[in-house]
């Protein structure tokens, strides 16, 4: 009886000890960043009528997101990852588009090999272009809002990314960008493919990146967008200029020709005040549409995890070109959308927390 017993224990206590062991090994991860604030556009175009508009905004320093994220470690430097994310509005509760993981469904390997990731993920050219924008893709105003397409996602996507001495090589295959692809008999439709080399020290930082995808009906499929991008920058001190190109060809949805350029700063001027500045130039090939956009930035921080932050923009428009300070060519109605050809100005001003 008295061995039995102490077999017992003994048994307890080694499973207590192998479940310790895995828990130290694997693990998941709740995450996400809550931001809002109020903001003023002038010359904004909303539920028909055409002024300047005054509104509770979310997502401005950073897009409004949850999500989880996982690891477990399968023994031999071998590793299996996943990644949800969902974006959310602040100022009404809702989801930030019609999917539960708008931003993020991936499971994966990593390993001494990189990572391999299949599902709804980041584009290369996002992962590299993001690094080069003075204004860090701030959904409030930056580079992306010049070419929605910088801060593209993919469904369908196998993705391969290893990290070795400061640089990072991606690439990506999709089946189906959008969803509309994975057509029977004809792999051309939706079909994407991207690849991109990013390098970064202490001081130093460059990329290139090539994006390309089809259209989305069979009757499309020969139709292709194309863009090469190519940024770096450099840290003086606490002074950190950028500077940047995307070269776009392409007749998915109508022929578009144009060079987008772009020039900023980043400035610590103390450990919890920080600046950033940018002017964006798009230059469409056969036209005087070409507009411009300058942003800036100022962010305070309070904690580890919170900072309060003001931007403000300017958005220069002729020829009836719409570059909105929310983005390009909005639709017309939208709360976000601008006047065609004429100007605009934009200032926001809130809280960013993270967990």
């Amino acid at each position: 009886m008295r061995k039995t017993k102490s077999a017992r224990i003994k048994l307890a206590a080694l499973l207590c000890t192998a479940a310790g062991t895995a828990l130290a090994q694997s693990g998941v991860t709740l995450y996400g960043v809550a931001d809002v604030g109020v903001e003023y556009l002038s010359n904004a175009a909303a539920k028909g009528s055409k002024g300047s508009a005054y509104r509770l905004s979310s997502g401005n320093m950073s897009t409004s997101r949850w999500g989880l994220r996982g690891v477990e470690d399968l023994g031999g430097g071998l590793k299996a990852v996943f990644d949800l994310e969902s974006g959310f509005n602040l100022d009404d509760g809702g989801q930030g588009g019609n999917r539960l993981f708008d931003r993020s469904a991936v499971v994966g390997l990593a390993g001494d090999f990189g990572q391999v990731t299949l599902g709804r993920q980041t584009t290369p050219l996002y992962d590299t272009t993001i690094r080069l924008d003075p204004m860090g893709f701030a959904p409030r105003y930056s580079l992306f809002r010049s070419d929605a397409v910088l801060a593209g996602r993919a469904d369908n996507a196998i993705k391969y990314r290893r990290s070795v001495s400061g640089l990072t090589v991606t690439a990506l295959y999709s089946f189906g960008r959008t969803g509309a692809g994975e057509v029977p008999g004809d792999n051309k439709v939706d079909r994407s493919l991207g690849g991109s080399l990013y390098y970064e020290n202490d001081t130093f930082a460059a990329g290139l990146v090539y994006d390309e995808y089809q259209g989305t009906s069979v009757a499309a499929r020969n139709q292709k967008d194309r863009r090469v991008a190519l940024g770096a920058s450099y840290a003086f001190g606490p002074l950190s200029p950028y500077a940047g190109y995307r070269w776009l060809n392409g007749d998915v949805g109508g022929e578009v020709r144009s060079n987008l350029y772009w020039l900023g700063l980043r400035y610590k001027a103390t450990p919890a005040l920080s600046f950033s500045g940018a002017a964006y130039y798009t230059d469409f090939r056969n036209s005087n549409a070409d507009p411009m956009m300058f942003a800036a930035s100022a962010s305070y921080v309070l904690s580890k995890r919170t900072d309060v932050y003001f931007n403000a923009a300017f958005a220069r428009n002729k020829n009836g070109s719409e570059l909105g300070l929310n983005g390009f060519n909005a639709t017309t109605g939208a709360p976000n959308s601008v006047i065609p050809g004429r100007n605009q100005t934009g200032v926001v001003a809130g809280v960013r927390h993270r967990f």
